[in-house]
């Protein structure tokens, strides 16, 4: 027998599925963040952590695939490779360390960070940083992922100071996003499916695709420079959120 959801919990999770959805189909990442603002007011942490990376699995598979012409594997594998060895350091540390210290860390940085892109009149590319540096960002991001879910943030923010593209940016973060996601949901296991969990997703999925689709549909009317300009946006908002 399905659990019975209220309408008011139907609401808030239909509409932290669209605004997370909408985040990450017009820059690429944020979904979780933007999501679980949201969903943690009326449904549990484990419930809220199983929307999240079952839901961003999906979409991710499919603004990825969007993109798969753009994708490079020379410049994708160090953050790839990297990343999963991170995965499941971070996922050992959930118990050892405190995750909302952890996020508060990651706030001050992606609200400096966005609020320097926002306002400083140019970014201080690396255009040289090279493979070493990708990998490095690309573990942290993974150790990230496993410990908080969070694994897209620090690819995002260094793919901007390599000043790539914003094609070839969201080809390399997205489909690195989809395999921590794989990861993760492998190590931590199947917990939270039950039949909550199983009715939350059912019901938050429709609006989480919706969601992506406008947002995909409002990335392809940026140029490069309004895509930094609404990455450094949603980058304040998210670490906003974080910290809330």
């Amino acid at each position: 027998m399905w659990p019975d959801l209220s309408l008011p919990t139907l609401i808030l999770v239909w509409l932290g599925g669209f605004l997370g959805g909408l985040a990450s189909g017009a820059a690429g990442f944020a979904y979780g963040v933007v999501a679980s603002a949201i969903w943690l007011h009326v449904i549990s942490p484990l419930h809220t952590a199983l929307l999240v990376v079952a839901g961003g699995l999906i979409m991710q598979f499919g603004l990825t695939w969007t993109l798969r012409r753009a994708v490079d594997m020379r410049r994708l594998g160090p953050f790839l490779l990297a990343g999963l060895a991170g995965v499941p350091i971070g996922v050992v540390l959930v118990v050892k360390t405190d995750p909302g210290a952890v996020k508060l860390a990651l706030a001050a940085l992606m609200v400096a960070y966005g609020a320097y892109a926002l306002l400083g009149s140019r970014l201080p590319y690396v255009a040289n940083a090279g493979v070493a540096a990708d990998a490095a960002v690309g573990f942290l991001g993974g150790l990230l992922g496993g410990l908080a879910g969070l694994s897209g943030i620090l690819p995002a923010i260094w793919t901007q100071l390599r000043g790539w593209p914003k094609d070839t940016a969201r080809a390399v973060y997205q489909p690195y996003i989809v395999a921590m996601h794989l990861a993760t949901l492998a190590l931590l296991g199947i917990v939270a499916i039950d039949r909550e969990g199983l009715a939350l997703f059912a019901a938050v999925l429709p609006s989480v695709l919706l969601g992506a689709w406008v947002g995909w549909l409002i990335y392809g009317r940026l140029d490069e420079r309004r895509f930094r300009q609404l990455l450094a946006v949603l980058l304040i908002l998210s670490g906003g959120l974080l910290i809330v």
